[in-house]
């Protein structure tokens, strides 16, 4: 009998939905080693490799059989094929840019565990998606206002949430899409460095992101009274920056985010915050040329720093942060701390803050491979991002979780026949 690859589901899967590999049809106790490879949408190659024995029966399940040393991970890791995948050329992250097309899984069985790799015995393919059946996908260009609106199936309304990212610009779309398929209607909002946007980070008005909530606020399929906000990295500080000055926000969600203003200048009607200051005499940069950037901030506590430190005790909304303990972009536990710190002392409620140690900056939806090192535009070489590839996928997974109960909770309100205080 030949061996053959068994996927479950067989075909297609979203993204961050576990998938399940078996190989059927192998030799009683045979050596074999499974590739995983997908090619990004510029081309890069992505792959992980890993070590196993067939059973006494000649079946191998990657949900009970462990991989053995010498691969991409050990262990008994079902989705480890997946979470680590490494590009082939160092500092590239795998993005989604063109949420429509999946991304096209290749998997491979191959004879022993040499290097190279023996003949192959099996193959198989496997679409990961990103837009669940039925979710509509909508271009928004109304004023100064460049987004996709994501829409789930049915009728609405939908609890809203706008979806930021940091400085890489333009407009990604994957985690809006992704979180879309959950029953939220999801804005992705470019914000610089998009169509007619700002080519650079110079300075924001919040005045732009305010035109984004308050199309969120009057769109028939957003169900109010209040919105979300969800933004990692320098999306995370614009979203305590809009929580703190803009109306019609109940739930604020940070992904390894500031507290304090960073990297530009913010300004509101008559107010402006100044962007922390830095040191770059505080980069490290060791032998393979990667810095690691994690001290170069000034502290928003002390001196004329204090300046950038956002007022967010002025927001009724509520706060998650999300923390990867072993971020390296900057200190998000520092900043998470603080944030709560400040919002106690002016009587607000305490935020969640949940933790992850091993996690590192870039916390995206389940199962992207981490990724530990890439380009910076702002320090213009490749930095140091932190994480251990398992703890950051487990964080990856439970963090994505966290959110979604946090936009449940307070954008939807308890569960009927509870009580209606939040």
């Amino acid at each position: 009998m030949a061996a053959s690859v068994r996927l479950s589901p067989a075909a297609r899967s979203l993204f961050d939905e576990p998938l399940a590999i078996a190989v059927q049809g192998l030799g009683p106790r045979q050596r074999v080693t499974l590739r995983a490879s997908l090619r990004d949408e510029t081309g890069e190659l992505f792959e992980a490799r890993a070590r196993y024995q067939a059973g006494d029966g000649g079946e191998l399940d990657l949900a009970r059989c462990p991989a053995l040393p010498g691969g991409s991970f050990s262990g008994l890791e079902p989705m480890g094929l997946l979470w680590a995948l490494q590009p082939q050329k160092p500092f590239r992250r795998l993005v989604k840019r063109d949420v429509q097309s999946p991304f096209l899984l290749q998997l491979e069985v191959l004879e022993g565990h040499g290097e190279p790799a023996g003949r192959l015995l099996a193959q198989a393919q496997h679409e990961r998606a990103f837009l669940r059946d039925g979710v509509r996908r909508v271009p928004v260009r109304e004023g100064r206002i460049r987004a996709t609106l994501f829409l789930p199936p049915g009728n609405g309304p939908f609890p809203g949430i706008i979806d930021l990212y940091g400085t890489g610009g333009g407009l990604p779309e994957y985690r809006a899409c992704l979180l879309a398929n959950y029953g939220f209607a999801v804005l992705a909002l470019a914000y610089y460095s998009y169509e007619d946007l700002p080519k650079d980070m110079k300075e924001f008005d919040l005045e732009y992101f305010e035109e984004a909530v308050n199309y969120m606020l009057q769109h028939t399929q957003v169900k109010g009274p209040g919105i979300g906000l969800l933004g990692i990295s320098k999306g995370g500080d614009l979203c305590v920056s809009m929580a703190s000055f803009l109306k019609g926000i109940t739930a604020t969600a940070l992904i390894n985010g500031s507290v304090a203003n960073v990297g530009a200048v913010l300004r509101y009607k008559d107010v402006t915050i100044p962007p922390l200051g830095f040191n770059a005499k505080h980069i490290k940069v060791n032998e393979s040329g990667i810095a690691d950037i994690i001290d170069v901030l000034n502290s928003p506590l002390e001196g004329p720093d204090r300046q950038s430190f956002i007022p967010l005790e002025k927001a009724e909304s509520r706060f998650l942060f999300i923390v990867g303990q072993d971020d390296h972009n900057w200190k998000s536990e520092f900043f998470a701390v603080e944030g709560s710190k400040r919002l106690q002392a002016h009587g607000k409620e305490k935020p969640e803050i949940v933790c992850y140690p091993g996690a590192g900056h870039y916390i995206e939806p389940p199962f992207f491979p981490m990724c530990a090192a890439s380009m910076h535009l702002l320090v213009g070489r490749p930095v140091m991002w932190g994480g251990e590839p398992k703890a950051h996928c487990e964080a990856q997974i439970d963090a994505w979780q966290q959110i979604q109960a946090f936009f449940h909770k307070h954008l939807t309100g308890k569960p009927s026949g509870t009580s209606n205080k939040l």
